[in-house]
C-alpha cells in the first residue's frame, strides 16, 4: 500500500508538533518525521552538506523522541518516524526504553529512521570518532534488537557492551520497530540488507541505488520486496510522485519548511491533493 507523509524540523518558531500532526491525520496523510540534532558546535569546522550557510532550524529543532511523544498523544493513525535519529550520538540502552516507550505509547506506530550524520564536531562532543561512526552505528542497532527481543539481553562489540540486563517494557511492534536507512553511498547497500527493513533517501539522492541494493539483499537471500522503499524531502510534483511510484516506493515523505499554520498548513492540503490523486 503506497502511504504519504511529512516531514519538518520542529522548533519553537514552527507550528507545534501536536499541532501539526493533526493537521497529517485530518487530511488522511499517513506518516510524520522528524529529524535532529542534538546541537551544532558554533566552529561549523564541519561544511553544510547541501551547502552555504548551514539553516538556522539545525540548531533549533527539538528532540524528535519528546515531540513525537506529544503527536502520539493526539493521533490515533499516523505513523510517528525519525527521519532521521543520530543512533550514533545516543546512549543505546536509553535509546532502546524511549523506543519502545513510544512505540507503546503509539500503540505501535513508530518507524525508526536511522544514520550516523555529517557534523564530525557534534559526534566529537559526544565522544564519538567519526571514523568510527558506521561501525557503530551497526553494534547499536543490533544492540536495539537484542534489547527489545531477549528477556535477558546482552551485547559484547567492539563499541557496545553491557552484560546481562532487564530492559522492559517491549515494543508493541514484534522485533521492535521497523528500521529505516537514511543514507545513499555505495556503503549503505550492505548495511540496508544486513539490519535494516527499509531505505530512507533524500529526493534526489537515489539515483542508481536501487540495482546495488537489490544486490546486496540477494546475497542475504532477500529480495526488494523484503524491505520498504520510502523517501523524504519528496517535492509536491505528481511527475515526480508517479514516477517513484512505478519505481517501487512504497513511502513517500514531503518536506514541510520550519514555519507557522499560515504556511504550513496550505502546503499539507496541497500534498494531501497529490496523495489522494495518486494513492
Amino acid at each position: 500500500m503506497t502511504e504519504f507523509g511529512a516531514l519538518i524540523f520542529p522548533t519553537e518558531y514552527a507550528i507545534r508538533p501536536a499541532d501539526l500532526a493533526k493537521a497529517i491525520e485530518e487530511r488522511e496523510l499517513d506518516s510524520i518525521f522528524f529529524p535532529e540534532h542534538t546541537h551544532i558546535p558554533a566552529s561549523r569546522r564541519s561544511p553544510y552538506p547541501a551547502g552555504g550557510e548551514l539553516p538556522r532550524e539545525y540548531s533549533n529543532t527539538y528532540d524528535p523522541f519528546v515531540a513525537l511523544a506529544s503527536c502520539a498523544a493526539v493521533t490515533n493513525r499516523i505513523k510517528l518516524g525519525t527521519g532521521i535519529c543520530l543512533v550514533v550520538e545516543r546512549d543505546v540502552i536509553t535509546l532502546a526504553k524511549e523506543i519502545a516507550t513510544l512505540d507503546r505509547i503509539s500503540e505501535g506506530r513508530f518507524i525508526l529512521g536511522i544514520g550516523a550524520g555529517w557534523n564530525a564536531e557534534e559526534m566529537e562532543n559526544h565522544g564519538i570518532e567519526y571514523k568510527n561512526r558506521w561501525k557503530i552505528v551497526r553494534e547499536k542497532i543490533l544492540a536495539l534488537k537484542e534489547l527489545w527481543t531477549k528477556e535477558e539481553a546482552e551485547f559484547h562489540g567492539e563499541f557496545v557492551n553491557f552484560d546481562p540486563v532487564w530492559s522492559n517494557p517491549k515494543p508493541v511492534q514484534t522485533g521492535g520497530p521497523p528500521i529505516w536507512m537514511g543514507a545513499s553511498s555505495k556503503w549503505s547497500y550492505d548495511r540496508i540488507a544486513e539490519y535494516c527493513d527499509g531505505w530512507l533517501p533524500i529526493a534526489g539522492q537515489d539515483k542508481g541505488h536501487l540495482p546495488k541494493i537489490e544486490e546486496a539483499l540477494s546475497k542475504r537471500g532477500k529480495s526488494k520486496s523484503d524491505i520498504t522503499l520510502a523517501m523524504f524531502g519528496v517535492p509536491p510534483d505528481e511527475s515526480f510522485v508517479k514516477k517513484k511510484l512505478a519505481q517501487g516506493y512504497h513511502h513517500l515523505v514531503f518536506g514541510l519548511p520550519p514555519k507557522k499554520e499560515k504556511v504550513v498548513l496550505p502546503l499539507l492540503d496541497k500534498y494531501a491533493d497529490i496523495a489522494n490523486k495518486l494513492r
